[in-house]
Parts: C-alpha cells; structure tokens; sequence
C-alpha cells in the first residue's frame, strides 16, 4: 500500500456578507442536476483505565456481562451510550439501560435505518424518509417527522445533544436545521444552488459545518461551508474537490472527512486542510469516534476485505499500522481505544495499536462498539452484552 499525503489547495475564505456500522451506510437520496439520483449517507497506565472501566459498567466485574435480549431485525446497528445502550433496525429503535431493561420502543419499520451517536446522544433516523428519533439520559428527548414529500438525508449530535438534520426539501436543493438539546430550532439554512448532503455540529455548539455538492463546467464538486449558528451567511468554505463524502466527525479541533479515497482533515477556521490518501488501495471501513485519531481499514483489491488497519492522526497522516489475516466483521474506535470483531477473536487496543485485551468466546456476535474507557459491547442477532477486559 502506498500512503501518500496529498496537499489540498488554500481554502477560499469568505467575507462576512457533515463510512459504522461505520463504514457506515449509502442510503440517502439528493437529486443532482438533470436529475441524477445520489446515495450520500454512510451512514458504530492501563490500573487507571481499569478503574474507569469498572466504574462506567456500573460495578460489573471483569469479563463478559450477561447477556440481555435486544429487538434484533435486518440492518441492525448498535452503539454503547454513557446511559444505556440503543439499537437501530427495520423492526425501530430501541433503547435498553446497560441492565438490559427496556427503556423506550419505537417499534416501526424503516426501510434504511442509520444509527449515528455522541457519548451521550444517540439519533435513530430512516435515510430517505421521514422518522427521527433522539435518546439521551435514559429518554426520548426529541422526534422528528417530515411532512410532504420532504426526505432526511443525514442527522448527526454532539455531546450537547444539539443536532444537526440534513433534509431535502421542496422549496430548497437542500437543507439544513440545527436544534438545541431541547429539541428547539437554532437556525435553519436553505440553499438554493448546490444540495446539502450532510452536517455536523461543532461541540461548542456555535458552528455546524455543512457539505454541499453541485456541477460546475459538467463537473460533480463537493464542497464543505462553516455557518456560525447566529448567521445565514458562512463564515469560511473549502473547495473539497470531486468526491462524494461519506462521514463526517467534528472534534474541537479539527474536522474530519471520510471520502471514497481520501480522509481530510480541516481546522474549524478552514484554514489547515490535510489530505490522507489511500489509493492505490480500497477503503473497508472507517470509524472516526477516536480521540484525535481516525480508525481507517483498507485492502489492496477492490473485492474483498481489509489486508490492513492504520490510524491516522488529525495532521492526516499514518502514525500506526496493523496487518490483517482475518475477514473482519465489525470495528469500532471511541476514546484511546480501538477494536476488531473478526468470526473467531475480538481484540481491543489502544490508540498506538497495542493490543490490551482479546476474546475468544463470541457467542456469534457480528456487532461492535466500545465504551470510552476500553470496553466492548457485543452483539449478535438477538443478544447483546458488555465484555470489561481484566488488567
């Protein structure tokens, strides 16, 4: 594989006047002109870890929780939040507290469930129809139903529980509405001369950074504006080029951007953009829920798995790297820690790929997310469960 950091040409900036499980899903529809039809979301010293661990699995020892039954359905998704645990399928949205015990059921059918997560926030939406859900602390704090013929592309939270939703819209090519943790509307932005694909909202909650693709001289482009949440006007843009973005991660620092065969990082200012380009190999799956870090898997051919795990820092470039002999059936990364489920082993490591712990016993699990202190939550297709690594 040959690593190569590309430079991106100095962003525009303007005067006053957004792939898990990730790799993620590519189910959202935006119409482009002359009418072509584009899927854009993809839209999952070690005494002191060891304490945190036990602290945030509520007592639990070390070694693997019991199981508790969760909805199951096709296109299942799930992910370990600071209060419970939430599961996104056909068959709805579920959220259990980390006992197991059923907290809220929206039991409906969603033809393309996509499940995107903070640590403390999690949002449930169906790509390409109308039904949102958001769950934190334990409840349902916010749901959202389009009317007419209004579709929900992308729909990301931070912390704060502030969401940012990525709809198309008849009166707009697209558009975007960021609400606060009460489920209040911010700011709504509507654009009139490229589509809105996706957004995200910074941490402070005083920036959602929107990506947008239109033609221009018979040419696809995306490119990503920042709008102060104060302001219908951006504040900056960077021209990203001819790619179809597929994730997006906003850190305090930094902002990161999955595309087909690049990961780029821009500072929230637009003025530091960073490439990481991984042709001549194929991309297999990307978490970015790292601290400071992109959890990337790639292969040498365009069929089959990953040969191969780096992690990217956000200077966009591979500070470690991990041969793989193994089909990989699910990744993750949050906090210092990352992990591989393979059909035989699970392995989790820190952020230097140093690997702390490993698990044999799966119990049929296909599906990962890890907590931010270290540990795993596993499951398979009716069960899920908590696996807390020993020192």
């Amino acid at each position: 594989m040959k690593d190569e950091k590309a430079k991106t040409p100095a962003p525009k900036r303007l005067k006053k006047p957004n792939i898990a499980v990730r790799l993620l899903v590519l189910a959202v529809t935006a119409a482009l002109v002359l009418g072509a039809l584009f899927l854009v979301v993809y839209r999952d010293t070690y005494n002191l870890d060891s304490l945190k661990r036990w602290l945030a699995a509520r007592n639990l020892e070390a070694g693997e929780a019991t199981p508790f039954t969760h909805a199951g359905g096709d296109k299942l998704s799930i992910v370990y939040l600071d209060s419970g645990v939430v599961t996104a399928s056909t068959a709805g949205a579920h959220y259990y507290s980390l006992d197991g015990s059923p907290q809220i059921d929206e039991v409906l059918s969603m033809e393309n469930p996509v499940l995107t997560a903070s640590n403390t926030t999690a949002v449930v939406y169906d790509a390409g129809n109308q039904d949102l859900f958001v769950f934190r602390n334990g409840e349902e704090t916010f749901r959202l139903t389009l009317e007419g013929s209004n579709d929900l592309l992308s729909a990301r939270v931070n912390d704060s529980g502030w969401l940012a939703v990525t709809a198309q819209q008849s009166r707009h090519k697209g558009a975007v509405t960021v609400y606060d943790s009460h489920g209040e509307e911010v700011i709504g932005i509507g654009l009139t001369t490229a589509f809105a694909v996706d957004a995200a909202i910074s941490p402070d909650r005083k920036t959602v950074a929107v990506v947008t693709m239109g033609q221009e001289s018979g040419s696809f482009f995306s490119r990503l504006l920042f709008y102060p949440v104060n302001q219908q006007e951006p504040s900056a843009q960077v021209d990203l080029g001819n790619i179809t973005v597929l994730d997006l991660d906003y850190e305090d620092d930094v902002l990161w951007i999955l595309g087909e065969d690049r990961l780029i990082t821009v500072t929230p200012d637009g003025e530091t953009v960073q490439t990481f380009v991984f042709t001549p190999s194929y991309l297999k799956g990307c978490s970015l829920g790292g601290d400071g870090f992109a959890f990337l898997l790639t292969g040498r051919y365009r069929s089959g798995g990953a040969d191969q795990a780096l992690v990217i820092n956000s200077n966009a470039q591979a500070v470690h790297s991990l041969s793989l002999s193994s089909q990989m059936l699910a990744y993750a990364a949050k906090g210092d820690y990352c992990a591989l489920l393979s059909g035989s082993r699970l392995a989790l490591y820190n952020s230097g790929l140093e690997q702390y712990a490993s698990l044999e016993n799966l119990q049929a699990a296909r599906r990962l997310d890890l907590t931010p202190s270290g540990s795993a939550l596993l499951a398979n297709s009716q069960q899920a469960w908590l696996y807390i690594p020993k020192t």
